[in-house]
């Protein structure tokens, strides 16, 4: 039975590995003497490559990062990676800009919320996200030929239920255990801007806009008054393809300019706007804005709390949740579907949720109270639907949970195979250290 556990925490781990192919692909400053470890096909793996794919890996599955066995491990994995690059770019594997665009963007997403901020990101990295993303296009786009490559490759793989009872009576005692898990339901509110503020915040913006117009420097104003991560840019906001980084007004509103000329006050989600269109290529432009946020006092606060609590009083009386939230929820993700937040385990609930349905009960609902969303805030009120309380994995309860890791460790089968394969034909030399 040890050697099977074994076995499998290794066949695990090595699946983790494989699946890591949208690595943090930023370099920071480092003082590593870089140095070629592998080449394949036309591609160089480095010293810095392997070190930073360590960093990251030991990070994320709390390994030593002065093991041998997870060098090696991370090693193989990229030449895997190139291995597949090599034979995407062979089988003319394509990408589409609009996936390349849509990733990056994801992916610079995901950066900046581990930052903390966009200026945090820059300050680490000591370059605009907008070179960040000009440095980091080509490499995306090797990724997302190795991601297409695969899954043409596991479109059809599946198991039988013969071979997922087989899985677990092998490693059933090595499996991971099922942590308690929660189903979820809300009503997302945002408070709504006093009228009044909001009307001193769009005349201030017009007197600025006056201020440019009579001959005031737009980026100088940017820097001293708009309040985003770009104001301390001068409010530029690099280049942007149509449809692939702003919302609607913002988008109607610059791509309807002339290159220079400034707008008038633009309103969005996020507040008013100032834009100034810099230059247009296409279907691309170039451009930078003075952001005003529009202010929200305690009477917003507790216009949306009451609200929420009239709403909470009408599901308590045995009015629907699901059709409520269809109608009042301002979460454009669960709103369709009448707030469903799903299943999901209890320590991945960030603090806003599971602070507050830690006491409650099956059927219960919460108290409106206030989260953080995307770029503002708001209140919530949660309905817990079910809870699963931790336990080990079964094939009554967990069918699909085990299914998935006995399709993981058959594709990781079939691909070490593959790429095993791939060796044989395609030019791969790993140099050893002088």
């Amino acid at each position: 039975m040890k050697g099977r556990k074994s076995s499998c925490v290794s066949t695990i781990a090595r699946i983790v590995f494989m699946s890591m192919i949208a690595l943090h692909p930023l370099k920071a400053q480092q003082n590593v003497v870089d140095r070629i470890v592998a080449v394949v096909d036309k591609e160089i793996i480095t010293e810095s490559d392997v070190q930073e794919r360590i960093t990251y890996a030991a990070l994320q599955n709390r390994l030593d990062p002065k093991s041998p066995e997870l060098r090696r491990q991370v090693l193989e994995n990229l030449i895997a990676e190139k291995l597949m690059l090599a034979q995407a770019i062979l089988d003319s594997v394509n990408v589409t800009e609009d996936e390349v665009n849509r990733s990056l963007d994801q992916q610079f997403q995901n950066f900046v919320k581990q930052a903390g901020s966009e200026q945090q990101l820059e300050k680490v990295y000591g370059k605009p996200v907008s070179r960040m993303k000009r440095e980091f296009r080509p490499e995306m786009r090797k990724q997302l030929l190795v991601q297409r490559l695969r899954q043409q490759r596991e479109a059809n793989s599946f198991v039988a239920r013969r071979e997922v009872e087989e899985f677990f009576e092998s490693y059933k005692d090595s499996l991971p255990r099922v942590p308690e898990e929660v189903e979820l339901s809300h009503i997302f509110i945002v408070p709504k801007a006093d009228t009044t503020l909001e009307n001193k915040t769009r005349l201030q913006l017009s007197a600025i806009r006056d201020s440019i117009v009579a001959g005031g420097d737009f980026g100088d104003f940017a820097r001293r008054y708009s309040q985003d991560a770009n104001g301390a840019k001068g409010g530029d906001l690099g280049w942007a393809k149509r449809g692939l980084a702003f919302v609607p007004e913002f988008e109607e509103a610059v791509f309807a300019l002339k290159e220079k000329e400034i707008s008038p006050v633009v309103k969005t989600e996020f507040g008013f706007h100032l834009v100034q269109l810099l230059e247009r290529r296409g279907e691309s432009v170039h451009a930078r804005h003075i952001l005003l946020r529009t202010e929200k006092g305690p009477a917003s606060d507790s216009a949306a709390i009451r609200f929420l609590n009239v709403l909470r009083d009408s599901i308590v009386q045995g009015r629907s949740l699901a059709e409520l939230a269809r109608k009042y929820s301002e979460d454009e993700d669960t709103k369709s579907i009448g707030g469903d937040l799903g299943q999901v385990s209890v320590d991945q609930l960030e603090a806003d949720f599971s602070s507050v349905i830690k006491d409650l009960k099956p059927g219960e609902i919460s108290l409106p109270h206030r989260i953080t969303m995307k770029n503002s805030y708001g209140y919530q009120i949660v309905f817990l639907k079910k809870r699963v309380p931790g336990h080990a994995a079964n094939l009554t309860d967990d069918f699909r949970r085990v299914e998935q890791m006995a399709l993981y460790v058959k594709r990781n089968k079939i691909n070490a195979a593959w790429i095993e394969e791939l060796k044989k034909n395609i030019y791969c030399e790993i140099r050893t250290q002088q």
